[in-house]
């Protein structure tokens, strides 16, 4: 597909997808945030509590039934398209972004897997989420909330773990992005709405609604409330390749994810008072932490390459009889060999897509807009290359074969001052 066809593809889905999931979470967030805020102090009659807001204005009065209104009333919103939505411009976007260029974006550079095998995979890894995470909720372990919660966390972190082992970092972590979320619309079609329609049809006929689907509707709703903050990480980590451009990015993921439904679950909780608020102390403190452990570089490229070598060799070999101009004339030919070398494997690897007019025929403009045309423009991303390049994320799929020796050697550069 053309390029620029692809581009503005990717564009549209990407923001529909974020204008319905930002209407899909805000109405889950504002659903739970005012179940936890009713006044329930002498109710009215028939009513678990009420709540009085004011926003926009405009001063609200809104009223929760312990089950539902004697009569329905004429209009009745379904929060459901939201969800819907979500799903269907994410799995358009898994498609376009990485289906379509397999090769670049899911495939492990190296892994030998067919795009076919890989794309089935994927698909493979959401049908089967599904299916495990119902059977889950369905057997004995449903009855355990907090059991449940970590078996299913267990599951997801094997998940990751797995995925992570055939596909790229981006990869894994978008597909376990996706199995998170086809689970929470799955929950939203297959239990919440039937239980929400078995309720109003119920009301309709003047029988005893059951209470048994609307408490496994809640259930359901509840792991939909604690999975929204790890599936919204996932949905911007392809911008952080320190988290998925790791050796151990599916223990990241599983700690961010820990971090985050610890701040949920204070959120959720702190009506009743502050009993968990030190869960937001310590999910700050952990994601330092994982800062922390993160920057330590990886030992493969932490020794200089073979060139680099030759070079501070050269540098170091002056007697003592040489003078301090000849040394910093020695030292300005080294650095000067060194970007030499650098800016070569740049040309070579990179500015095929990161160029003002890119030759690549997967690009029409340069990715993120970093350019590296230019000697300055490569020390001006210097840092953004060190990232990129120490952690393998780049070049995509590594379909320019650059090699541990030119990573190592950009690395160093890098480290080195960046110096031109």
């Amino acid at each position: 597909m053309d390029p620029h066809i692809t581009e503005w593809l990717n564009l549209a889905i990407r923001w529909v997808h974020m204008i319905v999931g930002i209407a899909w979470i805000g109405a889950s967030f504002y659903f739970v945030w005012l179940e936890n805020n009713l006044n329930r102090v002498n109710p009215k009659t028939g009513l678990s509590g009420d709540l009085w807001a004011i926003h926009g204005g405009g001063i609200y009065h809104l009223e929760k039934y312990k089950l539902a209104p004697p009569q329905m009333p004429e209009n009745l919103h379904w929060f459901k398209w939201e969800a819907y939505f979500t799903w269907i411009t994410g799995v358009l976007l898994l498609g376009v972004v990485y289906y379509l260029n397999a090769n670049i974006y899911l495939i492990a550079p190296g892994s030998g897997l067919s795009v076919g095998t890989a794309i089935g995979i994927g698909i493979a890894s959401l049908v089967g989420g599904w299916i495990i995470y119902t059977l889950l909720c369905d057997s004995p372990l449903g009855k355990k909330p907090l059991l449940l919660g970590i078996v299913l966390f267990a599951c997801l972190v094997g998940a990751a773990y797995g995925l992570s082992q055939v596909f790229s970092g981006r990869g894994a972590y978008i597909h376990v992005g996706a199995i998170i979320g086809t689970i929470m619309v799955g929950n939203v079609f297959f239990v919440i709405m039937p239980a929400q329609r078995n309720l109003v049809k119920a009301i309709e006929d003047g029988t005893e609604p059951d209470p048994a689907l609307p408490a496994k509707g809640l259930l359901r709703s509840r792991h939909n409330n604690y999975l929204t903050l790890p599936v919204l990480f996932i949905m911007i980590s392809n911008h952080f390749p320190s988290t998925y451009g790791s050796e151990y990015n599916w223990l990241i993921l599983a700690c961010l994810a820990v971090f985050s439904i610890l701040v949920r679950h204070y959120f959720n909780t702190r009506h009743g008072g502050q009993k968990f608020a030190w869960a937001v102390p310590v999910a700050v403190l952990g994601m330092i932490s994982l800062a922390f452990v993160t920057s330590n570089k990886m030992p493969s490229l932490s020794e200089p390459s073979a060139p680099v070598a030759q070079q501070e060799a050269a540098t170091t070999t002056d007697s003592a009889s040489e003078t301090a101009s000849t040394n910093e004339a020695s030292t300005e030919v080294a650095e000067a060999s060194v970007f030499t070398q650098v800016q070569k494997i740049m040309n070579d690897r990179c500015v095929e897509c990161h160029s003002a007019t890119p030759t690549s025929n997967m690009f029409a403009t340069a990715p993120a807009g970093v350019v590296l045309d230019t000697p300055e423009e490569i020390q001006t991303n210097a840092p953004r290359i060190q990232s990129q390049v120490q952690t393998r994320v780049m070049p995509l799929g590594n379909l320019t074969k650059m090699t541990d020796e030119e990573r190592a050697l950009v690395v160093d550069w890098v480290s080195d001052g960046a110096k031109i």
